[in-house]
């Protein structure tokens, strides 16, 4: 049954000359062990809710789950699929993609990150066992990982998180093979893998990964902990290949006609490509089909459960029908009386009002709670052992926590949000382009977004971030204007299943801008005319955030001046292409001067302002002072925007 895997991931690759088949060879004896004595799973039903999770955090070695799928029986992993493997159109991409290939529970292609994933997936798990009862969720996360996976920073973060929590549910399998692309792992790294995992409070074991015994041991063994469990599989890359097993040449590139014949005859297999012998097709196809009875019997729990109505929506992500309710009554009442303050006060408020609404949210901090505004007063902290609880302490663990949060959406049944300083999304810019690629729920809370946050200084002062964000497809960037564009903007960013959201807010107070009721969640738009002007148009002002009370300011002057002025706040780029070409057209004021106001750097503003228009911004790094200074000397102020436009009209 290895023997299976290893010849269809060397004929996938070989096939498609492109590719990694070393750790599916190598790692062969320990899938098949898994997959067939210990995974919770049905085939024929890939999304059942109370499967485990396998998640193939090496995810160059795709032909190994690829293989997995098509021998038990995935309706979707045909044998067309995997000899198309790496063709445009086929579901068997170079690296597994979420929503692509049933069976493929995250998309895992930048090392380290479906191992961080996992983290995410296993205190979703949890979580939902606390508020539903093991009747309904209880089952495992499974990961096979490999060098690479550990070296790459964020693991650390994952694996202290994991131990800190105690998710004894977590296993991973190292692919313990000493081998990267260069060569030896030795070339690069000589880390105690295994007393890092025990020094972050992980159960540890050491094995034979071609010991079907010994690996058959050491998966009970971790069902049996009480801590998350690392086996270390001692592997050879390439197992069974006749001259190259063990060499490092077998990671990334096709064993090549020569070495494949002569490995099916060191193999005995004489099938032709993608061909399989008839016993060993059927005893795979049965393991496919062995979680059938588990599936039935938990499917009749959940029938016979008082809960089954809110689990099922919970799992669906879809939201209660009264979500909004208390946030809408409370944007009534913000336009009357129009409080002046910071945006992730505003945030907070947010929160406040659909956190009780919206039992599925679970969020957190990168240790700044405090600064962030996401903690609803008297939520019960998420931990040890009971795990009932609603907010995470993530620890300094910026990229970590946003990993993890990709995974507890993937998980389903909960909507994560976590926050940290805007300046920060670098670090964890990689899982957030990640959750964008697979079109999952993944609210990203980034506070103290420009040199408004003050005296900190330039380290912290974000200048490209808003533009790098934005130029991440399928993310909605919001920076809301004042609490009523915030909390728009989170009825938004709960009601889009199909894209993370970073919400930029800012630290310092800001005037309310939306005084005026509206029966329409105008932020939705993307941009929208806030103020018309008196007359037909000669200005058109454009504006996000806290800068939006400078562009109103300067329209107020240019109007006494007899200039007909508008102003247009500009929460979301994404959300505005999404809109018609004559409502953009609208929006827009062609023909008119355009200026546009925002504390960041100007990329990307020519959309709105064309080539001849102004931008008022940043054209460089900040500097330490308080926030007033500081808009003062880098000019970003209502005369600046008063001299752009008198220039010319």
């Amino acid at each position: 049954m290895a023997d299976a895997i290893r010849v269809l991931a060397m004929d996938g690759v070989q096939k498609a000359n492109s590719g990694h088949p070393g750790m599916p060879m190598g790692m062969a004896d320990v899938a098949t062990v898994l997959f067939s004595k210990f995974l919770k799973f049905d085939a024929s039903r890939p999304d059942w809710a109370d499967r485990d999770r396998f998640i193939l955090s090496a995810g160059h070695g795709s032909m190994l789950i690829y293989a997995l799928l098509h021998l038990t029986g995935y309706k979707a992993a045909t044998r067309e699929e995997l000899s198309n493997f790496r063709q445009w159109g086929s579901k068997t991409a170079g690296h597994p993609e979420y929503g692509h290939m049933p069976g493929v529970e995250t998309t895992t292609g930048p090392l380290g990150q479906g191992l961080a994933n996992s983290v995410g997936f296993a205190m979703a798990e949890r979580h939902l066992a606390a508020r539903f009862g093991e009747n309904l969720v209880d089952h495992r996360t499974w990961v096979i990982a490999g060098d690479g996976c550990l070296m790459e920073g964020v693991s650390q973060e994952a694996i202290a998180l994991a131990g800190r929590y105690r998710l004894n549910k977590l296993t991973v399998l190292w692919d313990d093979n000493a081998i990267t692309i260069d060569g030896a792992v030795s070339l690069s790294d000589a880390t105690d893998q295994k007393a890092r995992f025990k020094a972050c409070g992980w159960a540890v074991k050491a094995i034979d990964g071609h010991d079907v015994n010994e690996i058959k041991a050491a998966l009970k063994w971790a069902t049996r902990q009480d801590k998350p469990t690392l086996i270390a599989c001692k592997t050879k890359i390439g197992k069974g290949a006749a001259t190259m097993e063990g060499s490092h040449k077998t990671h990334g590139a096709a064993l090549g006609a020569a070495e494949i014949a002569a490995t099916r005859l060191g193999l005995s297999w004489t099938h032709e490509p993608f061909d399989l012998p008839d016993n060993i097709d059927k005893a795979w196809k049965k393991v496919g089909k062995q979680g059938v009875k588990a599936r039935k019997a938990w499917e009749d729990r959940l029938a016979a459960s008082s809960q089954a109505a809110d689990f099922t929506r919970a799992m669906k992500g879809e939201l209660p029908t009264s979500a909004f309710d208390a946030l809408n009554a409370t944007i009534a009442e913000l336009v009357e009386t129009k409080p002046a303050q910071a945006t992730r006060q505003s945030s907070g408020a947010a929160l406040d009002q659909l956190f009780g609404a919206v039992p599925e949210l679970i969020g957190g901090s990168a240790d700044l709670t405090g600064s962030n505004n996401t903690f609803v007063k008297d939520t019960p902290i998420f931990d040890a052992p009971t795990y009932e609880g609603r907010y995470v302490n993530w620890g300094i663990r910026e990229f970590g926590m946003a990993t993890a949060m990709t995974g507890m959406a993937l998980h389903g049944g909960v909507i994560p949000y976590g926050g940290t300083f805007m300046v920060f999304s670098d670090y964890s810019r990689s899982a957030i382009r990640m959750a964008a690629l697979m079109g999952i729920r993944v609210i990203h809370v980034l506070t103290h977004d420009s040199i408004g946050l003050g005296e900190d200084g330039p380290t912290h002062q974000p200048v490209e971030h808003l533009a790098a964000l934005r130029a991440i497809p399928n993310l909605l960037t919001f920076r809301p204007a004042d609490t009523v564009e915030a909390m728009e903007c989170w009825q938004v960013a709960l009601q889009t299943p199909t894209a993370p959201s970073a919400l930029c807010l800012s630290r310092q107070k800001t005037a309310a801008v939306r005084i005026t009721a509206s029966d329409e969640n105008l932020s939705a738009r993307g941009a929208y005319e806030l103020k018309a002007a008196s007359g037909e148009a000669r200005v058109t002002l454009f504006a996000t955030g806290t800068e939006v009370p400078l562009a109103l300011k300067a329209a107020e002057t240019l109007e006494a001046e007899g200039t007909p002025t508008r102003v247009v706040s500009v929460p979301c780029w994404a959300l505005f292409e999404q809109q018609d070409a004559a409502y953009q057209a609208s929006v827009i004021g062609r023909g008119t001067v355009r200026v546009a106001v925002e504390a960041g750097v100007k990329q990307g503003w020519e959309r709105f302002i064309g080539e001849d228009g102004a931008f008022i911004g940043m054209t460089g790094f900040g500097a330490s002072a308080p926030a007033e200074i500081l808009y003062d000397k880098f000019n970003i102020t209502t005369e600046a925007v008063l001299a752009a436009v008198r220039a010319r009209l």
